[in-house]
This record gives structure tokens, C-alpha cells and sequence, in this order.
């Protein structure tokens, strides 16, 4: 008998440890700017919140897309099909790399970058860029 709770234990620690790992979510190639290209890190904290680490690399600054946009925005896809906005990008360096850190209550199931005219909007308006969709 108590080898099976030792198994059972073992096999739920290791679940645990599994589940523990930083989930890492990549964007698909772009149409809209090829050489665009990044990846989330997406880690839940002690409070239940997430936490997301953006980094994309060869993005084109909005001015220089047809047609031109003024910013670029990230919003994340929740379960419900709710669309929440995470913040904006500001692409700089020879590499034309942006960084952004958020937190969020509920964890992301996709992650969509927008170019957009107006960084106040709440619900993407803009042109896709980048999405974590397949």
C-alpha cells in the first residue's frame, strides 16, 4: 500500500514542477513586417496574477508601414474571448528591438500586437502585426 501513496506523491510533485515552468509563447511570422519576430514569457506570480515579458526583435517603426500608425499596441486574448490592452511599443536600436513588462489577472491565451493611430483605443482598431494564433 504505501508504495502506490509514494508513487501517487511523486507523480503529483512532478505535475507541480511541470505546471511551475514559465510558459513561453512565440508570435507567428508576420505578413506585415517578415522580419518581425518575438516571444512571451508569461509566469504566474504569488498573487495569482501573471506576469508578461514581451520581446519582439525587427519590428518597423508604425511610420513606415502602409499606412502609416503612430504606435503599436499590445492586447492579450483571455479565455472568455475578452481583449485587454497590456501597453504599447516603441521599437529603437539598430535591431529595431521593444521590450514590454505587464501583469494581468487572468492568464493569456493569445497575444496580439495591433499597429494603431491612437494608443488610447481599448479594443484593437489597427492593422495585425504580430499574433500568437495558429
Amino acid at each position: 500500500m504505501k508504495p502506490i501513496i509514494k508513487r501517487i506523491t511523486t507523480g503529483l510533485c512532478i505535475a507541480l514542477m511541470i505546471n511551475a515552468c514559465t510558459p513561453k509563447m512565440s508570435f507567428v511570422t508576420s505578413t506585415v513586417v517578415p522580419a518581425a519576430n518575438g516571444t512571451i514569457n508569461v509566469k504566474k506570480d504569488n498573487n495569482s496574477s501573471y506576469t508578461l515579458a514581451v520581446d519582439v526583435r525587427n519590428l518597423a517603426e508604425p511610420e513606415n508601414l502602409t499606412p502609416s500608425k503612430n504606435t503599436y499596441m499590445v492586447r492579450m486574448k483571455q479565455s472568455d474571448n475578452s481583449v485587454n490592452k497590456l501597453g504599447q511599443l516603441s521599437p529603437s536600436g539598430k535591431d529595431l528591438s521593444a521590450t514590454l513588462n505587464a501583469t494581468a489577472v487572468a492568464k493569456p491565451d493569445d497575444v496580439i500586437i495591433t499597429a494603431e493611430d491612437n494608443a488610447e483605443l481599448l479594443y484593437p482598431a489597427g492593422q495585425t502585426i504580430l499574433t500568437t494564433e495558429k
